[in-house]
């Protein structure tokens, strides 16, 4: 133990002897030491309120709030002070923060029985009996995943299911655990067991559904979802998630009469709405979308979801008025983390339209920052992964391994960094007559995290390249070509887009020797920029700073040099710059090396008529242009710290 996890546990002995004093003077040098320390900030706030210190507790949770937005036991705390300073309204919204990133705070849920009336009050009654009732492992289980100890929260839920196997609630948390490492082929086996263990279980279901998809087992997903629905028609819940498998299976005809259903029964309903502008601008029908979108902040004006949604349109450009409507929103100290965060960077485009690029940046950096305290992203831990696999994946490995891996040559990889222009491409390839395009798949990432095991808590990957044998090498490719089978409609080769997929070419090469891949490469300021700009849905948590992404940027570059030298002409580079200089000799360029012959369709790739489920899927269904080229620019004042990440002089 250290010396600050000394300090605290004696802080918190004191306290739970109701010694206050001595409490907030043990942590007080930890917050000045580290003004970040969410534990200490935590410690601070409970013992100035015990003091009476309202004032000085509240300000300790405005700086515990700001470092650790979702963390419920701080909102859990602003609900008790709430309560002691007679704000019941406060305290029921904190309460209700607080139960949210964290479901298994029973003295939140004891807090909103007591403070709320009617079914509200017997819900949060019936949600504290049930933490009751469960298990205590399972509720520190439940803590720990939500407190971001995602490790030891596997450890005790493992250790609790091999006494009691057949545990649903045990089941289902290390599936969500599974979730939030990646290892989705493990959630989805935990939760189909779950799932014939108590079929009546809805929210067990429910996360099988959403398993399924995150696997993009799209077809298992809309039948998981049609047998929910067929159990209750009228369950606008059923109905929803039933849309929202449609869509994903391309059936929009069956999704839209499903929205319109929920929306009869819940009118005005904004997640519906917004799902449904989801929906509409998938296929390319705009006008409708941008209504659908309207319609839902309409109904519920710090809906950021659809503002952003508009924002992410890239084509949209707010009005004066609605420009108002979100500065209105975002000034309320009440508003919600993701409304927060989705306002900001919506609010950072309208400006950046405008020409006004200092308030344009000032919201995107405050987007950024807030989405940079929710993922906790460490640049050095990226760049050490990325240095293992120049370390480890070298020539001999591969001369080594030469003939090993699945024969197939069907998949093209298009990788690299996002907003790097890889949806042109892929739209480009995808308008091939003998190219599917598929989606970002994550088969690959999924097998480095298989591959990964755990070692006294050091990762295998990717030293184990160097152990596994011919047989498995083949079995893993002959995997990834039928698991992914699902995604494509019955052309010869297909693509997966995965961008992040550039960090484990060393594996694709192993396990599929014959597969094409290209690096979708963008001029470094553009591309970082754009990331920085760009709120993603998840994942991609390098993008949420200058330095973070200049940084990732580099490290990129440097990885793709070191496949360049062990696998020389294995990776063919396209720099978005020379498309748009000359796009019929880069196309050219992209079917030689795929083994394709050139079709005219390649070149005429905005009229073809597919889903496009990226943030680019406006933008794809134009000609070529250079809208987004030097977008940079008038920000520069600002982008010091992302120069000097790349190595860029002024």
């Amino acid at each position: 133990m250290n010396d600050r996890d000394e300090q605290l546990a004696l802080a918190q002995k004191a306290m739970q002897a109701g010694d206050f004093p001595r409490g907030l003077a043990l942590v007080d040098p930890l917050v000045t030491a580290d003004p970040g320390d969410g534990e200490a900030l935590y410690m601070a706030a409970v013992a100035l309120r015990y003091l009476n210190r309202h004032a000085e507790a509240s300000d300790m949770l405005a700086r515990l709030h700001a470092a650790m937005p979702e963390y419920g036991r701080a909102w859990q705390e602003a609900g008790h002070l709430a309560r002691a300073q007679g704000k019941a309204a406060e305290a029921i919204a904190a309460y209700q923060r607080a139960v949210r990133f964290n479901p298994a705070l029973d003295a939140s849920w004891r807090a909103l029985a007591e403070l709320q009336m009617g079914s509200e009050s017997r819900q949060a009654a019936a949600q504290a009996q049930r933490i009751a009732s469960l298990p205590r492992e399972l509720v520190a289980v439940t803590h720990h995943l939500h407190e971001g100890r995602i490790l030891r929260a596997e450890e005790i839920c493992r250790h609790f299911l091999r006494a009691n196997p057949k545990n649903v609630e045990g089941m289902r948390l290390l599936a969500q655990i599974g979730v939030k490492l990646g290892i989705m082929d493990d959630a989805e086996f935990l939760l189909e067991s779950a799932a014939m263990f108590e079929p009546e279980n809805v929210q067990v279901r429910l996360d099988y559904i959403d398993a399924l998809r995150r696997r993009q087992k799209f077809e298992r997903a809309r039948e998981e979802a049609e047998s929910l629905y067929e159990s209750d028609p009228a369950n606008p819940l059923f109905q929803s998630h039933l849309a929202i498998e449609s869509m994903q299976t391309g059936d929009y005809e069956r999704a839209f009469a499903l929205f319109e259903q929920v929306l009869e029964k819940v009118p005005n309903d904004p997640a519906t709405l917004t799902s449904r502008g989801h929906a509409l601008k998938t296929t390319g029908e705009t006008d409708k979308a941008i209504e659908s979108y309207r319609a839902a902040f309409a109904a519920k004006p710090d809906h950021g979801d659809a503002w952003y949604a508009l924002a992410n349109l890239k084509t949209y450009r707010f009005t004066e008025d609605e420009m108002a409507r979100m500065e209105e929103q975002v000034a309320r100290p009440d508003l919600a983390f993701m409304d927060r965060v989705h306002l900001s960077f919506a609010l950072g485009k309208a400006h950046e339209d405008r020409k006004d690029y200092e308030a344009s940046f000032r919201n995107y950096e405050r987007g950024n920052a807030l989405k940079r305290a929710q993922t906790r992203y460490d640049a050095d831990t990226m760049s050490a992964e990325l240095a293992k696999q120049r370390e480890t994946c070298t020539a001999e490995l591969f001369a080594r391994h030469e003939g090993a891996g699945h024969k197939a040559p069907d998949p093209i990889f298009i990788l690299g960094l996002p907003r790097a222009g890889s949806t042109l491409l892929e739209q480009v390839l995808a308008s091939h007559s003998q190219v599917d395009g598929t989606l970002e798949l994550p088969d690959i990432l999924a097998l480095a995290h298989r591959l990964r095991g755990r070692k006294a808590g050091q990762s295998l990957y990717p030293q184990v390249l160097h152990d596994l044998s011919a047989e498995q090498l083949e079995t893993f490719g002959r995997q990834y070509i039928e698991n992914t089978m699902v995604h494509r409609q019955g052309a010869p080769f297909f693509i997966d887009k995965m961008p992040n997929n550039f960090r484990h070419i060393g594996l694709i090469h192993l396990i599929l020797p014959n597969a094409k891949i290209i690096d979708a490469r963008r001029a470094p300021m553009d591309c970082c920029f754009s990331g920085f700009k760009q709120l993603f849905a998840e994942g991609q948590e390098f993008t949420y700073g200058l330095t973070e992404i200049g940084r990732y940027y580099a490290d990129y570059v440097d990885l793709m040099q070191h496949w360049d030298e062990v696998l020389p002409g294995k990776v063919l580079r396209v720099q978005h710059e020379d498309v748009l200089d000359d796009p019929e000799g880069q196309i050219r360029r992209m079917l030689d090396h795929c083994g394709l012959e050139f079709e005219d369709a390649c070149l005429q790739f905005h009229k073809t008529d597919r889903a496009v489920r990226t943030a680019s899927s406006e933008q794809v269904r134009q000609p070529i242009n250079r809208k987004g080229q030097g977008a940079w620019v008038p920000f520069d004042p600002w982008l010091g710290d992302l120069r000097a990440a790349l190595g860029i002089e002024p």
